[in-house]
């Protein structure tokens, strides 16, 4: 089944890493051309109805604001990540999470970091996920990032690299577990002498870290809260709900009294120690930030600060995610902990210095230019794709707003085998690996890959388009 195929270029994950008899890529690479393209077709048939029966939906809006339910496109062609690799990994996330929680207690708290001139006043109160409000205040367990989901990539020689990093909610992890649900129910025979890390205890550990944020209460009470059945991600909501065994509510569900959170409920009021929170820092206390959300629970940041619930992620976390302060991560790794980066940036221009945004305009056909809080594949622009229209549009835009711009070369995105219009194609991937920080960290062996589908398409978000992978990590002495 491989015979014909061949990278587009720059690195193939299937085609540039050793697949010797007897290791895991070559043992997968023998099984899948024993199962033949036609019928695996047929059974990525069966895995995006399987899917469809899950409710593995998210909901995607189009310009008018109409709403249509998609499922997440599945790829049955596994991702293979060698232990070995995925140790530096682990060990690189963790780093770089470490030096975030540093970062964000110094920030909102004594600003050293400031004062010594490693990082801009200005770029840290001009970020729109700066919170004033949080200054002063401690998170529990010293914590702010306790779920993180980073994204990698690696590039056209294989390099694992960081291309940025989501602090408030990070979505997703719904698919990365359904997918495993789906490869061992549909290609189980594919699991036959890999020996795959398991990801299957992700809900339990998600759960023993959210409760290990309440140390007032020998058995803490927590619940997920969602904006509500038309947020994009509400099947996620639900699904960790269901997962955890904990209560899914809306902020009208709860109610502060006595400086404390608690649930209504037909029985009375329940006491809330921890709200894993799937909705945005403004829309959480009408109180405390903004005034007309419908969203959020009135007097929920005057309980945080009293130290009576606590909240993941905490309020505030985004000013590490803004892509700007992303640029400054390798220093505030070194400032830190004195250390260098385990796993690298991609190489980032910064539009609101001189001259680097004199490179950037210079050079926008060969750019992929980003504003700094967009996400979702929004807000970007991919230079070698791109019309003189375009091109004129951005760089107005960055002239008019430079801070709000960064820019990085056109990335040769490493590439995995996918079913493309029922051919075997190449197609470009990055991975997100989720992070749990409570009393100890730990990552997901392998994460959500997300393949860019259209042919020749470097965008792997769902709502460009994109679909998803089973990321397997094995063995490094059978790769």
């Amino acid at each position: 089944m491989f015979e014909s195929y061949a990278a587009s270029s720059g690195f193939d994950e299937y085609l540039h890493q050793p697949r010797a008899s007897g290791s895991s890529l070559g043992e997968l690479m023998t099984r899948l051309s024993a199962i033949g393209l036609e019928q695996l077709n047929q059974d990525h048939r069966g895995a995006e109805q399987l899917l469809k029966r899950l409710g593995a939906t998210f909901r995607l809006y189009n310009n008018d604001s109409q709403a249509s339910e998609r499922i997440l496109p599945f790829d049955p062609l596994p991702r293979l990540i060698d232990q070995q690799d995925w140790q530096r990994l682990d060990q690189g996330l963790k780093q770089r999470l470490e030096a975030i929680d540093c970062f964000l207690a110094d920030i909102y708290g004594k600003r050293q970091i400031l004062s010594d001139g490693v990082i801009p006043l200005e770029a840290i109160e001009s970020s729109l996920g700066w919170r004033p409000q949080m200054q002063g205040l401690e998170p529990p367990q010293q914590r702010w990032c306790h779920i993180s989901g980073l994204d990698l990539i690696r590039d056209g020689e294989g390099t694992w690299r960081v291309l940025e990093d989501n602090l408030r909610c990070p979505s997703g992890v719904a698919y990365f577990l359904e997918n495993r649900r789906v490869m061992k129910q549909l290609f189980g025979d594919l699991f036959e002498r890999q020996r795959v890390a398991p990801i299957d205890d992700y809900p339990s550990k998600l759960l023993r870290m959210l409760k290990g944020l309440a140390p007032w209460s020998p058995e803490p009470y927590v619940v997920i809260l969602t904006p509500g059945v038309h947020n994009s991600a509400y099947f996620e909501h639900s699904y960790l709900a269901r997962l955890m065994g904990v209560q899914l509510v809306e902020g009208s569900d709860l109610t502060c009294e006595g400086g404390k959170v608690w649930l209504r409920s037909t029985s009375g009021l329940s006491r809330v120690d921890v709200i894993y929170r799937r909705i945005d820092d403004d829309f959480l206390d009408p109180q405390c930030f903004r005034p007309d959300s419908m969203l959020g629970v009135p007097g929920l940041m005057e309980c945080y600060a009293a130290g009576q619930v606590a909240i993941a992620n905490a309020p505030g976390t985004g000013v590490a995610d803004d892509k700007l302060i992303y640029t400054y991560i390798p220093e505030i790794i070194r400032y830190y902990l004195g250390e260098e980066a385990i796993i690298p940036n991609v190489e980032t221009y910064r539009c609101s210095e001189p001259s680097d945004r004199a490179f950037v305009l210079d050079n926008l056909e060969q750019l992929v230019v980003k504003a700094v809080s967009e996400a979702g594949g929004y807000g970007m622009l991919i230079g070698p794709a791109s019309s003189s229209e375009q091109r004129t549009q951005f760089r107005e835009e960055i002239l008019g707003n430079p801070r709000n711009f960064i820019a990085q070369p056109t990335l040769q995105l490493s590439t995995v085998p996918a079913l493309s219009e029922g051919e075997l194609y190449p197609c470009h991937v990055d991975l997100r690996p989720y992070v749990l920080r409570g009393q100890s960290t730990w990552v997901t062996p392998g994460g959500l890959t997300r393949v860019a589908l259209k042919r020749n398409s470097l965008v792997v978000n769902s709502s460009q388009g994109g679909g998803s992978k089973d990321t397997w990590v094995v063995p490094c002495s059978a790769v």
